[in-house]
């Protein structure tokens, strides 16, 4: 009886791996101590490492040191890992990071590949002109090289050519928005396109972020396709965070 009651407990941890895998997910984060948050370091506002105090800020920051603070009681318990849209995915798949707040837009088609909250923030996807090329709307694009970051939904949506519905213009990837900013000035592409809420961070006295914008870009917290349950649970309390108004007050810190 006894063995017959081991081999079904054994069926059952094999066929439901679900049932165990939330506490085993946390018990793990807790005996670490720490929360390991894939982060931006370069958009501000969102997730960006200040050169000055050497530390992290933004709004995506402090969502992460909110989950902090439910999971182990320490808002200063959080590990922040600079990811991009190329290193992103290989770094929570291999279990280096428990997570990603890094304006992640959930999109049909990651959702195949990840798990996600739902919607933290919905912006929409932008473009960054010099001032004195006299565009002023996306129909004064035709023909100019548009810059967007490789792996980005901008990117994405140049390479569908869903985007360049007004216009028609050539597109270039680059490896992060830095550069982008860097090859605007230099002239050697005429429109930084990126989610807007990235785009106002590189904003200054020489460009102009145009009006208009293109596709609703929700930002949800995602977690690894296996890990179901632990994506209920930051579910859960990026719900809490919401209903008791801590949500709104990040939002309401750094996004005027």
């Amino acid at each position: 009886m006894k063995r017959i009651l081991t081999a079904f407990v054994l069926l059952c941890l094999l066929l439901l791996p679900g049932c165990a895998e939330k506490n085993d997910r946390i018990s793990e984060i807790k005996k670490r101590g720490v929360l390991c948050v894939g982060v931006k370091s370069d958009v501000p506002r969102f997730g960006f490492l200040n050169r000055d105090t050497n530390e992290y800020e933004g709004l995506e920051i402090d969502i992460a040191r909110a989950l902090a603070k439910d999971t182990l009681g320490d808002e200063t318990a959080v590990s922040f890992v600079p990811v991009t849209a190329q290193t992103r995915d290989n770094l929570l798949n291999n279990r280096e990071i428990d997570l990603i707040i890094a304006t992640f837009t959930i999109t049909e088609e990651r959702k195949k590949t990840h798990n996600f909250s739902e919607p933290y923030y919905t912006d929409e996807i932008g473009f960054l002109v010099k001032k004195e090329s006299g565009i002023q709307s996306m129909a004064d694009m035709n023909g100019k090289l548009v810059g967007a970051a490789h792996s980005s939904t901008a990117f994405n949506e140049l390479e569908s050519g869903e985007i360049s519905t007004q216009s028609t213009f050539t597109h270039k990837g680059f490896a992060n928005y830095p550069d982008l900013k860097s090859a605007l000035t230099t002239g050697k592409i005429d429109v930084f396109a990126a989610d807007k809420s990235i785009l106002y961070g590189y904003v200054d006295d020489n460009t102009l972020l145009l009006d208009e914008g293109f596709k609703p870009q929700p930002y949800g917290i995602a977690t690894r396709l296996d890990d179901k349950e632990f994506a209920k649970y930051i579910d859960e309390q990026l719900q809490k965070m919401k209903t008791e108004g801590t949500l709104d007050k990040i939002l309401n810190a750094w996004i005027q």
